[in-house]
């Protein structure tokens, strides 16, 4: 499976809610990073923090870029947000930037960066 593989394998199972194979995924002691420096060391963390956010979120893909260097492979994923707010209005083409460090066949370190409180205001 190529890094890109494994992160759209991984993001599907977590956007279906599927947390017991999404997080086989991840390597022990991975570090999820989202925005305003949020960090999570479990999925069931990740939900329960965005819980306070949105109702749900999808993504589309436009891009990936993918490097290697010293037995890291390095995943950016580029696209676009749409799902819907907790005042159930529509959330749409919000930019986002999701950047995986791979190692062995698992995810070692995920940073998320969106624009998704520029639209909240």
């Amino acid at each position: 499976m190529t890094g890109k593989d494994l992160v759209v394998t991984f993001l599907t199972t977590f956007e279906q809610r599927d947390l017991v194979k999404a997080s086989t995924y991840l390597a022990p002691g991975t570090i999820m990073t989202f925005p305003g420096n949020n960090k999570f060391k479990s999925l069931d963390e990740v939900v329960a923090w965005s819980k306070s956010r949105y109702k749900f979120m999808r993504k589309t893909y436009e891009h990936f870029d993918e490097t290697e260097r010293s037995g890291v492979t390095t995943i950016y994923c580029m696209g676009k947000l749409n799902g819907e707010g907790l005042d159930g209005n529509p959330i749409t083409n919000v930019r986002f930037i999701d950047r995986f460090d791979v190692m062995g066949g698992k995810i070692v370190d995920q940073e998320v960066w969106n624009d998704l409180a520029e639209v909240r205001k």
